[in-house]
């Protein structure tokens, strides 16, 4: 089937695809979702946006037929009232979600994985053949860059991500709901993957776009629908979208001081408290020179593979230089492993807090207590109170929101996670501290809580290395910005200089490089 099969809804006459009405839901007494309405067009995209717990994944499982809504209440598709009691009948109904963790199989082809579930046969065996060329077509004209032999093994994220995408529309989708699609995509995947948003919503379906990220509901979105505290707070048309107002209405309230950035932390008058010369690994970091002063919150700014992490994990000893040094202090030290550069006060908070930083299936306290728990040990023996101690601190200082501290890791909201791993680094007692992309995956209330840390530890007199791919990020918590390009620093901005087009300007090198401060 190709997208100009599709038999989409008329909407001519107004009648949305879509028309969620008075939707609740109650998990052991607890009423999670509180008379949710929600409409979608036809040839439009609809953002739903709302902190991490305000009612999104429900909704959209009521949607799927993962959750069934409590009695009353009613969905309609295309003006009819219909009954979603589980997965078949919602995909029956036209509704299509793709979720931030793909489910695919990887040992089988891009074919078998679209007809997952409803495989053609022939003979009683099913036909390969066959289901390669039911959605060869489809393929092509979604610009896929493989066939329907090709095995998802072998594949990047975005590819499977499409995978995903024409399972959805070979199930005749109208309705196709994306669930924070460009976490784990580059620049130029996400750009590939918005042009083919826009072709979906061309060819008249219903898109509902879940995202986190502010510049790309701006760049997207047709309408703005949030959520808070499990009930619909209001809907913006696209003349009404600004980020304030998107804002103010997931977290009930203004926030003027967002970022809390305070440049008055930044000890001009000081010696450097790091200072890096000359670092490569003979690769993607050439020979890289600058200073980090007390109280300063640096950012590092720069395209997708500009060497931005490369260089944070150099300085913190995860990767092996071939030149350059690190001095904290005005001393130079030797940092050959992770474990040199905690012992000499440099921490450093990992992009993939999953994969590389967290316990998922430890609590929260071991979290926080794993890199200094020999400070509890005597004689072979734990003392758990210090530990408990200690993490109580942490819940208190970066208002942490658990059951209690025993709560696994995993359980947490993204916001909160990144806390607690930002919790065990504090534990080591950094001079410099390193972060990866900090607000990566989280809500809109937890960047304001991470914002707000960063900004007291500047004014405790730390040095803050702050990289982002969000430019509002960089420009809003930098007290100074050095900006990255193919493996460059090819220069530094600061105060009023630090603008979007400045930034952009020398990452894709129409600026001439900029000498950068000692």
């Amino acid at each position: 089937m190709t997208l100009a099969q599709h038999t989409l809804c008329d909407t001519q006459d107004g009648t949305p695809l879509l028309h969620v009405e008075g939707i609740s839901k109650t998990f052991s007494g607890v009423r999670v979702l509180k008379d949710v309405s929600l409409i979608a067009y036809g040839g439009e995209i609809l953002a739903l946006m709302g902190e991490n717990g305000a009612g999104k994944s429900t909704l959209m499982k009521i949607l799927s037929g993962a959750y069934t809504a409590d009695p009353g209440g009613e969905i309609r598709i295309a003006g009819e009232v219909q009954k979603i009691t589980n997965p078949a009948s919602a995909r029956a109904l036209g509704i299509g979600i793709i979720y931030q963790e793909l489910a695919l199989a990887p040992n089988l082809t891009v074919a078998e994985n679209i007809h997952l579930g409803s495989e053609l046969r022939r003979n009683g065996m099913i036909d390969r053949a066959a289901m390669n060329e039911a959605c060869r077509d489809l393929l092509k004209e979604l610009g896929a860059p493989f066939g329907p032999e090709d095995r998802l093994s072998t594949m990047s994220v975005a590819e499977q991500q499409l995978v995903e995408i024409a399972r959805a529309l070979h199930r005749d989708a109208r309705i196709l709901v994306l669930d924070e699609p460009t976490t784990a995509l580059s620049a130029r995947e996400t750009d590939r993957l918005f042009a083919l948003i826009r072709q979906l919503r061309a060819k008249g379906l219903a898109l509902i776009y879940i995202s986190h990220r502010m510049d790309e509901i701006d760049e997207l979105a047709d309408r703005v629908s949030v959520l808070r505290d499990g009930a619909h707070v209001g809907t913006l048309e696209k003349h009404e979208l600004s980020s304030a107002r998107i804002v103010s209405m997931m977290v009930g309230r203004d926030l003027s001081s967002f970022y809390e950035k305070d440049g008055n932390h930044v000890r001009r008058d000081a010696a450097p408290i790091m200072q890096v010369e000359g670092l490569t690994d003979g690769r993607r970091v050439q020979p890289t020179s600058f200073a980090l002063r007390p109280g300063e919150v640096l950012g590092i700014a720069g395209l997708v593979g500009a060497g931005r992490t490369e260089l944070a994990r150099l300085i913190f000893g995860a990767d092996p230089k071939t030149g350059g040094s690190v001095l904290l202090d005005g001393k130079k030290i030797e940092i050959r492993s992770p474990r040199d550069a905690l012992a000499a006060g440099i921490a450093y908070l990992t992009e993939d807090r999953k994969s590389l930083g967290l316990f998922l299936d430890m609590s929260c306290s071991g979290n926080i207590n794993l890199g200094v728990v020999e400070r509890d040990s005597r004689m072979g023996v734990l003392d758990q109170t210090k530990g408990r101690t200690r993490a109580t601190g942490s819940f208190s200082a970066l208002r942490i929101k658990a059951q209690n501290m025993l709560t696994n890791v995993g359980g947490l909201s993204g916001g909160n996670q990144q806390k607690v791993l930002l919790g065990r680094l504090l534990e080591t007692g950094p001079k410099v501290l390193i972060l990866d992309e900090p607000t990566r995956g989280v809500d809109i209330g937890a960047k304001t809580e991470i914002y707000r840390i960063i900004n007291d530890l500047a004014a405790q007199g730390l040095g803050i290395i702050v990289i982002s791919s969000e430019m509002a990020e960089i420009i809003g918590v930098s007290d100074r910005v050095l900006v990255m390009r193919e493996g460059h620093l090819t220069g530094e901005l600061e105060g009023s200089a630090i603008t979007q087009e400045a930034i952009m300007s020398l990452a894709v090198g129409l600026a001439s490089p900029s000498p950068i401060a000692a």
